[in-house]
Parts: structure tokens; C-alpha cells; sequence
């Protein structure tokens, strides 16, 4: 390298998908009332294309084998947080050995709340139920005692208060996705509303 050669100026930004604004805060945001679920009665439910069950209540999925995924999130309403700490069981473990065909998943949520994904989108170190963050126990405006965490896809697809993932051989939109916003949801391809 030639002294004195600096190369090209660096941004301090970082680096956002198109159309996101950067936030420090952590903006609360419910198509509903917030469901009050106690631990003690939460459960989670894998559902497979046959109607088989595997189930784990909160003193077993808590004794799962846990990861601290460090991700950035992105919201469909263009805020953007970077580097959120979480803590939760990524679904691979809570899918393995699921007798399976199924491509796609169905998630559901305690108040109602569904939406859909491709069962490849929560495989491969790519999603959790996370149920802590930033060190604590998950609040419940912010999805606790648990809630899907997908940080690859918009958060509208990071259910809040998960309960259950039913596996589906067809795609089923969900509850966002039936009024009008997109079934995948990619923040870098600016996938936020059907057509997109």
C-alpha cells in the first residue's frame, strides 16, 4: 500500500435496509390488547401436517438448552434497533425430531395473533422463542413470557406470546398477512405489503 493512501471514506452509519430509520429505544407496537399469560400456564405446542404434538410447558422449555442470539431487528413501520441481545431456544431444538413433510408454519399466539413463514426460515440458526432481553425476563409488551424472534424477516413475523407452531404442506396466511401485507416479509428487499 501507498503511504499516505487511505482508500475510500468509510460511512459512520450503519449499514439499514432501505426505507428503515435507526432507533435506541425499543417502540411498543400491538395490533391488540396485551395478553397477561403467567409462566405457570404457558405451554408451547409443535403441530405437525398429521395432527402429532410435541409439547413443553414453561419449567421444560426453560430447562431446553438456551442461546443469546445478538441480532438487529427491523419493523415494517421503518424503525430499525441494532445489536438486541435476547436469550431463548432456537427451533431447531424445539424441532428436532419432527416427523415432517411440511414446508410451511403456521404460528400461533396467545390473543389470537397468527402468521406464517417457510419452514426453512426457522431452521438453521435463524429463529428462537426467546422469552429474555437485554438480560431480563421478557415484558409483556414486548411479547414475554415468550415470543418468536425471526430478525431476518420483518418483526411483525417475530409473533409476540407465541404458544404454537402448526406445520403446514400449503401456506396459510396469517393474521397481517391477510390484510394486506406481505407473505414473506424481507426488510432488504423491502418486502412490507403484498405486491412488494
Amino acid at each position: 500500500m501507498s503511504p499516505g493512501f487511505q482508500g475510500r471514506p468509510r460511512s459512520a452509519e450503519p449499514a439499514l435496509p432501505p426505507g428503515q430509520y435507526l432507533t435506541e429505544d425499543f417502540p411498543v407496537l400491538s395490533a391488540g390488547p396485551t395478553p397477561k399469560v403467567r409462566p405457570g400456564t404457558w405451554e408451547f405446542v409443535v403441530t405437525t401436517e398429521t395432527g402429532a404434538e410435541r409439547r413443553w410447558s414453561w419449567a421444560e422449555f426453560t430447562a431446553l438448552p438456551q442461546d443469546t442470539p445478538t441480532v438487529d431487528i427491523h419493523c415494517v413501520t421503518r424503525w430499525s434497533k441494532l445489536a438486541t441481545t435476547w436469550q431463548g431456544v432456537s427451533l431447531d431444538v424445539l424441532l428436532d425430531g419432527v416427523d415432517t413433510d411440511a414446508a410451511y408454519a403456521l404460528v400461533h399466539s396467545y390473543g389470537g395473533y397468527t402468521t406464517n413463514l417457510p419452514l426453512a426460515d426457522l431452521r438453521g440458526g435463524r429463529a428462537w422463542v426467546a422469552h429474555r432481553f437485554d438480560d431480563r425476563d421478557l415484558p409483556a409488551e414486548h411479547g414475554g413470557p415468550a415470543r418468536l424472534l425471526v430478525p431476518h424477516l420483518y418483526f411483525w413475523k417475530s409473533a409476540k406470546w407465541v404458544r404454537g407452531i402448526r406445520l403446514k404442506t400449503m401456506d396459510e396466511p396469517g393474521f397481517w398477512e391477510t390484510a394486506g401485507y406481505h407473505a414473506y416479509g424481507d426488510p432488504w428487499r423491502e418486502q412490507r405489503y403484498t405486491g412488494d
